[in-house]
């Protein structure tokens, strides 16, 4: 090789080195892996199922089945799931007791993982768990007959525990995932056993808030954690608006979550609650998620605030239950505060932990910790 050919060959390869390393520095365009979609929730139809996945295919990647009545006819869900598989959307499903099928669940759950592969991402089971117990409504985890007078907090997140890590237990033996959506007690639910927890972004309560508790959780168990817009309202038209849609899927992807749903229920319209205000909201962040993801800004977690070993307060207001067993404490009022006052400095950059050697295995990660039993302000 004559020195020509050899300083022009040596220039290209350095050219191809400086070129790839600054490729590689460079910040990709792409989103992190991040699910988005509805939930199917007002119907009992295949043909249903199939119209709304239509509707959103082009601008989600995840569909869950949440009609109970669906799930009920072998036939017409795995229809439904074979056509959501067909347009390359990712599938959960809602399913409840065992007793309530004439069909083998968990054996549809094992051929479904064949079938679907990776795009059947698991189950969703037991819905709001700690909301339940909460405000001591229908089935809750932990009901008042359960509890003695002399009881304590940790016996009842003792029995809490005991009573719904069967449902989780049980179905990560036939299922990849075992989902729920709560607005309450999510540390409790992840200590269950549960994979991921939907966050549910209802009525005017604090996101921020919610972010805190369900991401908080998901941190000290090292699990992943999501957003479900559900209800603003108690009557038609019960979502929120498009634009709110929008800014609530934005701060659900900048605060780091990796799946947002929005819930259909009741069908007040041809596909549910969603209107085409709402599509347009998710088709809109689906092209800004995908093109522009750095446009929408992260919002990682910074700041720590630590609770008591279970205290299963419900963060709702200063008067709120603890356990839904329990009336507001001493401590109520001043953590609802600190909580409040720690969310709008801090905004969706706060986390709430509870105390232990959990908390302690990941603090380190916090920029700034502050504790119940400390003054804030």
């Amino acid at each position: 090789m004559n020195r020509k050919l050899a300083i022009s060959t040596a220039i290209i390869l350095i050219a191809i080195i400086i070129l790839s390393l600054f490729l590689l520095s460079k910040p990709s365009s792409k989103p992190s892996n991040f699910y988005v979609g509805v939930e199917y929730a007002y119907g009992d139809q295949s043909s249903e199922v199939k119209a709304l996945v239509d509707k959103v295919k082009s601008y989600t990647n995840l569909f869950v089945i949440g009609s109970v009545e669906l799930t009920f006819n072998e036939v017409a869900l795995t229809d439904a799931c074979d056509y959501i598989y067909s347009t390359e959307l990712n599938i959960i499903v809602l399913f409840t007791g065992l007793d309530q099928y004439n069909y083998n669940i968990t054996q549809w759950m094992l051929e479904a993982q064949q079938k679907y592969g990776e795009k059947f991402l698991g189950i969703y089971r037991y819905d709001e768990p700690g909301g339940r117990t909460l405000e001591q409504g229908i089935d809750p985890i932990v009901n008042k007959t359960q509890v003695s007078i002399e009881a304590t907090y940790t016996d009842v997140a003792n029995i809490y525990f005991a009573n719904l890590h069967i449902f989780p237990n049980y179905y990560l033996g036939f299922s990849p995932k075992v989902f729920t959506a709560d607005f309450g007690l999510y540390w409790f639910d992840y200590q269950a056993g549960y994979t991921s927890i939907f966050a549910e972004f209802v009525g005017n309560e604090s996101r921020e808030r919610h972010v805190a508790l369900c991401r908080g959780a998901a941190n000290e168990f090292g699990k992943d954690w999501g957003v479900i817009v559900t209800w603003k309202y108690n009557q038609s038209p019960y979502l929120e608006s498009g634009d709110e849609l929008y800014t609530d899927l934005t701060l659900a992807y900048k605060a780091g979550a990796k799946y947002a749903i929005v819930f259909s229920y009741p069908q007040i319209d041809t596909f549910g609650t969603l209107s085409e205000d709402h599509f347009e909201a998710l088709e809109r962040f689906w092209a800004t998620m995908n093109n522009d993801p750095a446009s929408l800004g992260r919002s990682p977690a910074k700041v720590a605030y630590v609770v008591p070993t279970d205290y299963g307060f419900g963060f709702r207001s200063p008067n709120d239950t603890i356990w839904g067993i329990f009336s507001a404490d001493t401590l109520s009022a001043k953590v609802y505060d600190d909580v409040n006052f720690l969310t709008d400095k801090y905004d969706a950059t706060l986390d709430i932990l509870y105390d232990g050697a959990q908390a302690n295995s990941v603090l380190k990660g916090y920029d700034e910790v502050y504790f119940w039993n400390q003054t804030i302000r």
